[in-house]
Order: structure tokens, then C-alpha cells, then sequence
């Protein structure tokens, strides 16, 4: 890594290895093989249109030293407490949904069914990893496993594009996009791509944190460049593992089981498909472990949000012990919404990353607020060709939103 970039590594992979499990395992894999590669389109359009709002979180925090938590509440208190209920009606979903598709991969991994005990097994790991390491554990474990997927992830891409695609079934027609349940899934492709953009909050708390490391800011510049170079990783991803579902699955007539354990042998089975069955063990393990940082990366991003938040709206500082009793208090409730789903996987992911879709023009404008206006030095403002795509943005993500309550509402017939 350049000698300029070395310093301030951490909240960019941080935010790749968050969104690489269940947006990039899951939701892109399902789309290559559902409706095949032109859904790379879609990937790159909300990629590049949900840009400025993730990279508005490192901006502010690396310009004023503050997370842009305190940002909101420099808006005012209504944006803080906007935040919050936004945060809380959110977390319990988003925690489920990833540790659902963790607790699959862990079960393929270890050829166990504990049940419901797989979640809470997990969850309590994670709890222990970020109540004694916190931070340098985080990002630590994180920089490794990223690395194992990155690698086998572009090797199964290169073989599938090298082999070709699978043979079609006869009489295969291709799934129709354009109807409601279409319209559902492309919404929950793109609410969790490259992941849900209240996340932002969480990449200028591990900004922060990487500064008190340090103890000193860095360039602006530096910041933004890890960023970027981490946000185009997830992206090119995204694209990948879109393909290799396309490549491999659709229009075979198979499809993707609807249990997490099944579902993660299907995925793992993309690979060794592609590179050989000798791989099967160690991209299980790889699949296994990027799936578990991301569950202790949302663990402490929610966790680590919440109890700034709550600083915040009691202005009262250090309340510490409160990190530790809100990783539980998230877990609890993410073990309740699993319960209520049980094994319907597909399911509970498009549920939550349709919430977050829904949520996401609000948190842009929020974020688009704190970064114009003279609210941060003129040095370190976006450019305008920025500020223009993050209004693109919101108009996009407002739009798309309508579209789907009125089609799920029958307002708009013909879907």
C-alpha cells in the first residue's frame, strides 16, 4: 500500500468488507442468476448515484473531527432525533438479516444444524471480539479476511468468464423485471448497494476513531483516496458476483434454495464450480469469515452510532459502559426478527434492505446539508459536478421509492 495511504487504511476496507456479505453474497448473486447480466447495469447506476453520500461521512469527519452524527445535531435536534428513529426502526432488521445469512455459512462451514443456538453462538462471539479489542480488533480481522475473499472471488470470476455460460434449459423463459415483484427485488438490490447509505454514519465514527489512533488528522485528500479506492473495490465486486450468478446459474433452471445453510453451500458451490471441488473448503471458510466481519462490523457500527446519539440528546459524554449493553440490546432484538421469519431467507433480506432503500433519500439530504451551506471549510467543500450527482441521487432514490409504494399499493396498475 503507497506510503501516504499506510497511515490512514482502516475506514475505507472497514466500509468494503460491511458491504461485501449479504449485498454481494446474497442480493447480487441472486440477481446474475435471476435475471442474468443485465443487472450489472443497475449495480453500477446505484453504485455511482449512492457515491456521494458514503463519502460525505469520511469528508465531514476528516474536515471538523467530528462524526457527522454530531453533524446532525449541529442541523438541529429534529435531524438528530430523525436519525435516531430512522436508526431504530432499521437495526433490528439489518442486524437479522446479516447474521441470518452469517449463521447459513457457518452451519455449511461446519456441517452442524444448531438451530436457533447458531445466532446466538455468533452473535455472543461477536459481542466478546468488540467488548475487549473494540476498534484495532475490528479492523485488524477485517484487513485479512477481505483479502482471502478479494483474491478468490476475482480467480472464480476470471474461470466463469473464461468457461462460459452454463447450458440453458429447454424451454427456458427469462423472469419479467418490470412487474411487482421485479420492482420488489430491484429495490432490495439496490437498497443494500453497495450497502444501505444510513451506513455513511458509521464511516466517520471509524474515521474518528482511526484519527485518535493516529493523533493527528490527515490530509483530506488521504482520506477521501482510501475511500475511493475501497469504494470502487465494492463496486467491481458487486459486478462480479453478479456475473458469476449469470455465468453459472441462470438459465439453467436452477435456483437458489431459500435456506441460509442451503443458500451458502449454493453460493460456496459458485466457486468450486469454477475453480475445482478442491476449493470448496477454503472458500467456505472465506465465505464464512467475510460474513462475520460484516456481522461484527454492523454490531459495532450500530452500537458504536447509537451511543453517540444518545451523547448527543443528553449532552452528556463517555457513557462507555453504554457501547457494551447496546451490542446486546442489538443482537436481542435481531434474534426476535430471525425467530419471526425462521428459514424464509429471501424473505427477511428483501425486507430489510427494501426498508433501508426507503430510508436512503432522507439521509442523503441530511448528508448533503452538513457538507454545503458553509458548514464545513471552503477547502474542503464537494466540487460542484459532486453536489450535482448527489441531487441526481436523491431524486433517483425518492423516485424509485414512489414507484414501489404506489405499484405495492395498486395505484399503478399493469405491474
Amino acid at each position: 500500500m503507497p506510503r501516504r495511504l499506510s497511515g490512514v487504511a482502516g475506514p475505507g476496507i472497514l466500509f468494503a468488507c460491511t458491504a461485501i456479505g449479504v449485498s454481494h453474497l446474497v442480493q447480487s448473486t441472486r440477481a446474475g442468476a435471476d435475471y442474468g447480466l443485465m443487472m450489472i447495469g443497475f449495480v453500477v447506476l446505484v453504485s455511482v448515484l449512492k457515491y456521494p453520500f458514503f463519502e460525505y461521512g469520511s469528508r465531514y469527519a476528516s474536515s471538523t473531527g467530528a462524526s457527522i452524527i454530531d453533524g446532525y445535531m449541529r442541523l438541529g435536534r429534529p435531524a438528530l432525533w430523525m436519525y435516531l428513529a430512522l436508526t431504530a426502526a432499521s437495526m433490528f432488521l439489518v442486524t437479522g438479516a446479516v447474521g441470518f445469512v452469517t449463521a447459513g455459512f457457518f452451519e455449511n462451514l461446519f456441517g452442524v444444524d444448531l438451530g436457533g443456538w447458531t445466532l446466538v453462538l455468533l452473535f455472543g462471539s461477536c459481542i466478546a471480539v468488540l467488548a475487549v479489542g473494540k476498534y484495532a480488533a475490528l479492523e485488524g480481522l477485517i484487513k485479512v479476511i477481505g483479502a482471502v475473499l478479494l483474491v478468490s472471488t476475482v480467480a472464480a470470476f476470471l474461470l466463469a468468464v473464461y468457461n462460459g455460460p452454463a447450458e440453458q434449459a429447454e424451454g427456458f423463459v427469462p423472469d419479467e423485471l418490470w412487474t411487482a415483484s421485479g420492482i420488489f427485488f430491484l429495490l432490495a438490490l439496490m437498497g443494500w448497494m453497495p450497502t444501505a447509505v444510513d451506513l455513511s454514519a458509521w464511516n466517520s465514527l471509524w474515521t474518528i476513531e482511526r484519527i485518535k489512533r493516529l493523533g493527528s488528522r490527515p490530509p483530506l485528500a488521504d482520506t477521501l483516496l482510501e475511500f475511493r479506492l475501497a469504494y470502487v473495490i465494492t463496486g467491481v465486486l458487486a459486478a462480479m458476483f453478479v456475473v458469476l450468478g449469470a455465468l453459472v446459474i441462470y438459465g439453467t433452471g436452477e435456483e437458489l434454495p431459500n435456506g441460509s445453510s442451503a443458500f451458502a453451500h449454493s453460493v460456496v458451490t459458485l466457486y468450486t464450480d469454477t475453480i475445482g471441488e478442491w476449493s470448496y473448503l477454503l472458500i467456505a471458510a472465506s465465505a464464512f469469515s467475510i460474513m462475520f466481519g460484516t456481522v461484527i462490523a454492523v454490531l459495532d457500527g450500530y452500537s458504536r452510532s447509537l451511543r453517540r446519539t444518545v451523547e448527543l440528546a443528553l449532552s452528556r459524554e463517555g457513557l462507555g459502559r453504554l457501547y457494551t449493553v447496546l451490542l446486546f440490546v442489538v443482537s436481542g432484538g435481531a434474534v426476535i426478527v430471525v425467530t419471526q421469519f425462521q428459514s424464509d431467507l429471501k424473505a427477511l433480506v428483501d425486507f430489510a434492505t427494501v426498508a433501508s432503500f426507503v430510508i436512503a433519500p432522507v439521509i442523503g439530504v441530511l448528508n448533503l446539508r452538513l457538507v454545503t451551506g458553509g458548514r464545513i471549510p471552503a477547502e474542503d467543500a464537494p466540487s460542484a459536478p459532486l453536489v450535482w450527482l448527489s441531487v441526481a441521487g436523491i431524486v433517483f432514490l425518492a423516485g424509485f421509492a414512489a414507484v414501489f409504494v404506489l405499484v405495492q399499493g395498486g395505484i399503478l396498475q399493469g405491474f
